[in-house]
């Protein structure tokens, strides 16, 4: 059977890691969706959209975005592979996907700053070891 053509409704993969990109950054900066929505002139209903990729950033919108969020317009596509390389990355984009994922919690992006606040590399060592060990366990510490 042939390949079916994509599906025209499902957000284009790179709109999904731009609009991840967007709340990422929009998170770690404090910013709500209101307040980025309003230094953009658009409704956050048209943020949500974006972030989601649902809607497509447009590139005059994304330079003004990378404005708000002062970022450079690259760093909304960090993490995807360069399309002059031929080569897909799939494990940098599972990477930032999981990142983005991360940062997009209130814990994660908590847990993140305080984490760099750490300086001595073996008591990281020893939180990212009891880490593990939490992620392993196959049922709950207490019954």
């Amino acid at each position: 059977m042939a390949d079916s053509p994509p599906d025209s409704r499902s957000p284009n993969p790179v709109d999904l890691h731009v609009g991840g990109r967007v709340r990422t950054r929009r998170k770690v900066m404090g910013v709500s969706q209101e307040q980025l929505a309003a230094g953009l002139k658009l409704t956050f209903q048209q943020v949500q959209k974006y972030e989601r990729g649902a809607n497509r950033i447009s590139a005059s919108k994304l330079y003004e975005i990378a404005g708000e969020l002062k970022v450079p317009v690259s760093y909304f596509f960090e993490g995807l592979a360069d399309p002059a390389d031929g080569a897909p990355d799939p494990a940098g984009e599972a990477a930032s996907r999981t990142m983005d994922a991360f940062l997009s919690t209130p814990e994660g992006l908590e847990l993140a700053e305080k984490f760099a606040r750490i300086g001595r590399g073996r008591v990281r060592r020893q939180i990212l070891e009891l880490v593990r060990a939490m992620s392993e366990e196959d049922s709950p510490l207490m019954s």
